[in-house]
């Protein structure tokens, strides 16, 4: 049991992979990724992933 308010490490790892993509891919500044609510900051990392998956599946079809 925690005996204070946090998240843990394996959380916290999870937290700045999503930081860091919206960072890396959407040109947000940490400041702007750390402080949105957290179901912004998952809807963000959502499209980001659909987007990306849009992108590959034309780049495979244009291979073909």
């Amino acid at each position: 049991m925690w005996a204070f308010f946090g998240l843990s490490e394996d959380n916290k790892e999870y937290v700045y992979e999503e930081i860091f993509q919206l960072i890396h891919y959407g040109s947000w500044s940490f400041r702007e990724a750390y402080n949105l609510p957290v179901l912004i900051r998952k809807w963000f990392i959502q499209r980001i992933a659909a987007e990306k998956r849009r992108e590959a599946e034309a780049r495979s079809q244009a291979a073909q």
